[in-house]
C-alpha cells in the first residue's frame, strides 16, 4: 500500500470522490491545535486523524527545537515509545497467523534471555508476554535500563525476583521483560527486529520514515528533539535497547498510515484475524485506571489485549496506547468498527495533547463539543 500525499489534508481542500462528508470540524480542530502548541510547556506537535478508515487530516505544529524557526512538518520524525509494543505484537500476531509460532507455546522455546521466579518462563506463554501477565512486579528493573545494564543481562536477573502473582493471572505492565519479544521474532525469521519489522510491516505498508533505532531517529531529514520543558535535552538511547518494547520512530503520517492499517485497511499485509487476535481484551487493567486522574477515567472498562490496550468511551470499543520517554510523549486512539480515530506525537513532557483524542472522537460521535484542552477554561484560584 503507497503511503498518503505528505501534506496537511483537511476539510478545506473538499472530500474526494467517493468521500462522505466530514464528522469533524477541521478548521476548529486546525485552530486548536495551532492555540495548544503555544502553551509554555509544548514545542513541536504532529496529529493525523482518520475518518471511516481514510486519512483526513494530517499536520505539523510547533518546532523541532525550541528557540529554532525550524517548523514540524507531516514528515518530521518522532519518538513512539510505548506505542513500539503495538509493533512488537501485531508482528509476532503476523508469525503466527503464518504458522511459524503458537501464542500458547511457552517462552523458553525460544532460546531468550528471560527468567522469572521459579523457573516459570517455562510455563509463561508467548500471549501472556504480550499481555503483561508475567507473574513479577510492575517495570521490574526499567532502572537498570536506565543506568546502561545490557537488557539481556536484567531478563536473566528477573529470575531472582519474588513472584508479584502467578503466571498469566494478573496484569504488571513491563518494558524489559516484554522486550523477550525481540528475541523471540530473531529465534522464529532468523533476522534482526530491525530487519523482520522493516520488511514484513514497515515496507509493506508504505512507512518509509519509520526506523526501529537512535541513528533512525537522528538521521531523518527532518526529526524533532526532546525536551523537558523547552530545553531541549539529549536522546536517551535505553529504551532504543528493548526496540519491541519502546523503539520505533516515524513521523505523523506514518502513525496515520500504521492506525489505518490496525483498522483493517491493508488486509494484504494485516489480515482482520491477526488484528482480531492482538486487540482482543486479554486481562482488565480497571483496577490501575481507578487510582489515575479524572481524564483518564473518561475511558472506562480497561483491558489489555496483545500490546495495545481497550477501552469504552461513551459506549463504543477504543483500541490505543499511550507512549512516554525523555522528551517525548505519544498517544494513539481509534475505533476498529467505526474505523475512526487519531493519533498523536509530540516533543515534550506535557500532558494536554492527551486530550486531543476525546475532543476527536466526540466529533466522530457526534456529541456536543466540550474543551478537553482547556484552552478556554479558566483556572480556579
Amino acid at each position: 500500500m503507497a503511503a498518503p500525499p505528505s501534506v496537511r489534508l483537511t476539510i478545506a481542500d473538499g472530500p474526494r470522490a467517493g468521500t462522505a462528508p466530514a464528522k469533524v470540524n477541521y478548521a476548529r480542530l486546525d485552530a486548536r491545535l495551532a492555540r495548544l502548541v503555544e502553551a509554555k510547556d509544548m514545542v513541536g506537535l504532529g496529529v493525523a486523524v482518520v475518518e471511516n478508515g481514510e486519512l483526513r487530516f494530517v499536520k505539523g505544529y510547533g518546532v523541532t527545537t525550541a528557540g529554532s524557526d525550524d517548523r514540524v512538518t507531516a514528515n518530521t520524525v518522532f519518538r513512539w515509545a510505548s506505542l513500539s509494543k503495538g509493533v512488537a505484537s501485531t508482528l509476532i500476531g503476523k508469525l503466527a497467523d503464518e504458522g511459524k509460532l503458537s501464542l500458547q507455546a511457552p517462552v523458553s522455546r525460544f532460546g531468550t534471555s528471560l527468567r522469572l521466579p521459579g523457573g516459570s518462563e517455562r510455563v509463561v506463554t508467548v500471549e501472556n508476554l504480550l499481555s503483561h501477565r508475567l507473574g513479577i512486579v510492575k517495570n521490574a528493573y526499567d532502572d537498570k535500563l536506565e543506568e546502561g545494564i545490557d537488557p539481556r543481562v536484567i531478563r536473566t536477573a528477573l529470575g531472582g525476583l519474588d513472584r508479584y502473582c502467578a503466571p498469566g493471572t494478573c496484569f504488571a505492565y513491563q518494558n524489559v521483560a516484554y522486550d523477550t519479544a525481540s528475541e523471540i521474532v530473531r529465534s522464529v525469521t532468523k533476522q534482526s527486529y530491525q530487519d523482520a519489522v522493516k520488511q514484513r510491516l514497515f515496507t509493506p505498508l508504505g512507512m518509509n520514515s519509520a526506523s526501529v533505532t537512535r541513528d533512525g531517529l537522528m538521521r531523518a531529514q527532518s526529526w524533532a528533539r526532546p525536551h523537558v520543558g523547552r530545553r531541549t535535552v539529549p536522546v536517551d538511547d535505553a529504551y532504543y535497547r528493548v526496540p519491541a518494547a519502546g523503539g520505533i520512530n516515524s513521523s505523523v503520517l506514518d502513525l496515520g498510515t500504521w492506525m489505518r492499517a490496525q483498522m483493517g485497511q491493508a488486509k494484504n499485509v494485516l489480515p482482520r484475524r491477526v488484528l482480531d487476535t492482538i486487540h482482543r481484551p486479554r486481562v482488565s487493567t480497571a483496577s490501575a485506571r481507578k487510582r489515575g486522574t479524572l481524564f483518564d477515567r473518561e475511558l472506562t472498562d480497561g483491558w489489555y489485549g496483545l500490546g495495545w490496550r481497550d477501552y469504552q468511551y461513551v459506549g463504543h470499543g477504543i483500541v490505543g496506547h499511550r507512549g512516554a520517554v525523555r522528551g517525548y510523549r505519544s498517544m494513539i486512539a481509534f475505533d476498529p468498527k467505526t474505523r475512526d480515530g487519531v493519533a498523536v506525537l509530540w516533543n515534550s513532557e506535557s500532558a494536554k495533547p492527551v486530550a486531543i483524542q476525546l475532543e476527536v472522537l466526540d466529533a466522530m460521535y457526534r456529541r456536543p463539543f466540550k474543551d478537553w484542552l482547556e484552552l478556554d477554561t479558566k483556572k480556579k484560584g
